[in-house]
């Protein structure tokens, strides 16, 4: 008898929405392991970003890669604890989180719906990320809204999103 497939959760949307504060809080309440999706992006991607250069497909490429390879191994890791991994991903279109799936179920999509000005005040006042807010309106430009994904509004507190989703699960 084998076992059931390990859980993915993606909290995803524009820069700005919280993904990280959330899906950090989110893994630490499910005792479940946690995978930021920044930290796959090449240095090419982040020193384009860092310039305020908007990151076209192309280079989304090598990053969906690396993300979608790590979160198979963190699935294969994680099967004989049985815990679920919580990635903190944009994954702004559905080719990207078709990407990151890589034909694999369950995944559970958490989308952090967000005001343009509320997120542009956000990456105004935030000093610890690569992201400018000069970016945001291309991601809003490449944003296509999942269909299928929990969808929460971020303007409301990350712990209040985290009892949500919790909800849900």
């Amino acid at each position: 008898m084998s076992k059931s497939p390990v859980p993915v959760v993606i909290v995803m949307g524009v820069s700005g929405c919280g993904k990280t504060t959330v899906a950090q809080g989110l893994a630490e309440r499910l005792g479940w392991r946690f995978l930021e999706g920044d930290r796959f992006h090449p240095q090419a991607n982040v020193a384009k970003m860092t310039r305020g250069i908007p990151l076209e497909d192309d280079d989304r490429v090598p990053w969906l890669q690396e993300l979608g390879v790590a979160i198979a191994q963190a699935r294969r890791e994680s099967q004989t604890s049985g815990t679920g991994i919580v990635v903190a991903c944009s994954a702004l279109k559905q080719a990207y989180r078709d990407q990151l799936m890589l034909n694999q179920e369950p995944f559970l999509w958490l989308y952090l719906r967000g005001e343009f000005e509320l997120l542009r005040q956000r990456l105004e006042t935030r000093s610890d990320h690569f992201m400018p807010a000069q970016l945001l309106a291309s991601q809003f430009a490449a944003l296509e809204e999942p269909q299928e994904a929990i969808t929460l509004d971020c303007g409301r507190s990350p712990q209040d999103l985290i009892a949500d989703t919790l909800k849900f699960l």
